[in-house]
This record gives structure tokens, sequence and C-alpha cells, in this order.
């Protein structure tokens, strides 16, 4: 496309030439809701800052995605830095639970070691940290649905977890 297209034209030009961005914003990302949240990103800063220069509006626009993908990596992993080193305390990692020679309590860690990072977060703010799905939601960006959702689906697959592991065990 060689000149820029008119406002009114940007929603039919998106909508035909979104699903070749998102495939392109899906390589420089992690998961299909990284590329879908990139491509977003991409978009509103094409909108924003790159939409009036010219040229082909495509190449600008990958330009955006790929900047905003490498942003995003760059976030996530100064992210788990931080959470890495907020997990070590003088030296020594800091385990769920102090360690003990009780079975059912080592079985419980590793169960909740294999969730997920968004269900075992939930798990911790509504169990340790006695927060509401309100609460959890404001902490973690998300909807109080969505934390509920994770929390549930974190208890189904800790008791799926302990289950299988206590039939294999007794």
């Amino acid at each position: 496309m060689e000149d820029t297209p008119e406002s009114s034209d940007w929603k039919n030009w998106f909508a035909q030439n979104g699903a070749r961005f998102l495939l392109c914003a899906r390589q420089w990302t992690r998961s299909q809701a990284d590329a879908e949240d990139v491509l977003q990103d991409a978009f509103i800063r094409f909108w924003r800052h790159q939409r009036h220069l010219p040229g082909d509006p495509a190449a600008l626009l990958i330009t955006s995605i790929r900047r905003a993908s490498f942003d995003r990596a760059r976030r996530e992993s100064r992210r788990t830095n931080r959470e890495q080193a907020a997990l070590v305390l003088d030296g020594e990692p800091i385990s769920w639970f102090e360690h003990t020679d009780n079975e059912q309590d080592r079985q419980l860690q590793e169960a909740l070691e294999r969730l997920p990072d968004a269900q075992r977060q939930v798990v911790a703010l509504k169990i340790w940290g006695e927060l509401t799905f309100e609460e959890i939601g404001h902490q973690l960006d998300c909807s109080p649905n969505t934390a509920a959702s994770r929390y549930r689906y974190a208890l189904i697959r800790l008791r799926e977890t302990l289950t299988t592991t206590a039939a294999y065990h007794g």
C-alpha cells in the first residue's frame, strides 16, 4: 500500500492486514496472547506517532511491532530477575514452607511449584495473603473474575496432583 490510508479506511486496512501483522508479532513473542498485546501496543504507537509519515504504513507498523516485542521481552526479563532476587534471603532460596520431614507438606510444595505462575500467585495471595479476589485482581492487573478462575483452576489442579500422588504412594 503506497499511500497512507485515510482515517475512514484504517479499520478496513487493518482488518485486511491484521492477520499477517499478528503472525509477525508471534515470531517475536512467547505466546499468542503476548503477540496480540504487542500488536495492539504497536498499532497504538503507530497511530499516535507515525501514521502521517510518508511511506508504506505496513513497514512502519512492522517496525513498531518489532520494537514493542523487544520492549515487552525486556520488561519480562527485568520482572523475572526482580522476582528471582526476591526469592533469595541471605543467599538461601526461600521455599513455600519450612522444611519438615512431613511427606504431605513436601507433596503440597511440589504440587504448588508445578502450577503455572499466574495460578500460583493467586493461591499465594488468596491463602497466605488473605486478599479478596478484587484485591488480587488489582495486585495482578486482572479482573476479579480472572483471579477467581485462576484460583479455581489451581485448586482443581492441586487436587488432581495430590490425589494422583496419594494413589501412587498409597
